[in-house]
């Protein structure tokens, strides 16, 4: 979620620093501000959310989900949520971790099981376009805590919205 645009980052009051800068892969750009991580359901609701600096690595963020999640539930993940050692501990309290995997890996999987996850994937990306969508242009605030309040109720406003249709 950028705060400002990469030309006005000296003049950000709200966030300070070469932490909160990140690159987005989906747009291919980078940006300046907060990564908002979602865990949702098969039908898009938002379970769990937190926000990181722009510039942590999505498998660093991935330790800090609270998984309270029913025995036997499968975690969906992009490329960027590759973590073996984290998939062995998920396997040990029967938790499966299905993350898309990159061409060079390691723990390879067959094609249609790439393509399977690759579709259900998109429900991720569409609770994010949607979140995007109703979000205005421009968040006004003053304080980065502003800032994440807002981001939060908007979170929140999705959540209430899918919950209703």
């Amino acid at each position: 979620m950028a705060v400002c645009h990469n030309k006005r980052i000296q003049r950000c009051q709200r966030f300070q620093g070469e932490e909160w800068r990140g690159y987005q892969a989906s747009k291919q750009r980078y940006f300046y501000g907060l990564k908002v991580h979602l865990l949702v359901t098969e039908a898009g609701q938002p379970v769990e959310c937190f926000f990181t600096e722009g510039s942590m690595s999505d498998v660093n963020a991935l330790t800090l989900f609270d998984l309270d999640l029913p025995e036997g539930s499968e975690i969906l993940g992009d490329k960027a949520y590759n973590d073996y050692r984290f998939e062995d501990q998920m396997a040990k309290v029967n938790l499966i971790p299905s993350p898309l995997r990159k061409s060079n890996s390691k723990r390879a999987i067959p094609a249609y099981t790439t393509y399977w996850r690759s579709l259900k994937r998109k429900v991720v990306e569409t609770t994010g376009s949607l979140l995007e969508q109703l979000m205005p242009k421009h968040i006004h605030t003053s304080t980065s805590t502003g800032f994440e309040i807002k981001l939060m109720s908007f979170i929140l406003a999705l959540s209430f919205k899918l919950l209703l249709n």
